[in-house]
Formats: structure tokens, sequence, C-alpha cells
């Protein structure tokens, strides 16, 4: 098993668009402050009430949840690698025949059509006359 990173637990960022800080969450802007042992306490409450209740629901869940999501990719892949591409191998090995049928019915029937309208249409000359 490879080590994992106990800092930065989202290398890849996928989650970088939850922003939970007290900051992200709560502002006053200019004009409208409060006093600051009011500011002060709300964030220590804040982070305190969001840490808790985080350590607590992965606590309770957070492995419950991981085993889920690890049964689910698995089942995931194993579908892919053993079911979804050698359908699509089989699908592709069987049109190959309609597509050589198909190709050979258009070279027949348009292919003299298509010919003509380029000899055709290869004989028109376009002047530009300026002025």
């Amino acid at each position: 098993m490879t080590e994992i990173d106990l800092v930065n637990r989202d290398p890849n960022g996928i989650n970088s668009g939850i922003q939970v800080k007290f900051e992200d969450v709560l502002a006053e802007p200019d004009g409208a402050h409060s006093m600051d042992c009011v500011w002060q306490n709300s964030y220590k409450c804040y982070t305190c009430g969001l840490s808790l209740s985080y350590k607590i629901a992965t606590l309770l869940c957070g492995i419950f949840i991981a085993l889920h999501w690890g049964c689910t990719f698995g089942c995931l892949a194993f579908n892919q690698i053993w079911m979804i591409t050698p359908k699509c191998k089989v699908f592709e090995i069987q049109m190959s025949c309609f597509r050589r049928f198909f190709t050979t019915i258009l070279e027949c029937c348009l292919g003299p059509c298509c010919a003509t309208c380029g000899m055709f249409f290869s004989n028109i000359t376009v002047t530009n006359k300026s002025g």
C-alpha cells in the first residue's frame, strides 16, 4: 500500500470549489461591523462547530462511505474491463462487414455521379472585376 499524504488531502483539487472557512462564509462589509468580541467569538464558535460536526460525521460514516465508493468504483472498473470493452470490440468487428458492404454500394451508385459533378464544376472559372 502506498503512503498517503496527511497534509495535502486534495492533491488533484477535486473539491477546490468547496469553501467552508469562516472568511468564505461570513463577512462584514465596511460600515456594518459588529463588536470585536462578537466577531472573534463568532469565529471561534464557527470553526469549532465546523470541525466538531465534520469529525463526528466522518467518524460515524466516513469508513463505510469510503468502502461503498471503493466497491462502486471496483465494480465500475470490472464492468468496463470485462464487459463493455469486449462488447465494443465485438461490435467493431461485426460492423466492419457492414462498412465494406456500404462502401461498395456508395462507390457503385454515387461514385459516378460525384465524379461527373466534379468534372462539371472543375470547368467553371471565376473572374473578379473591381471597379
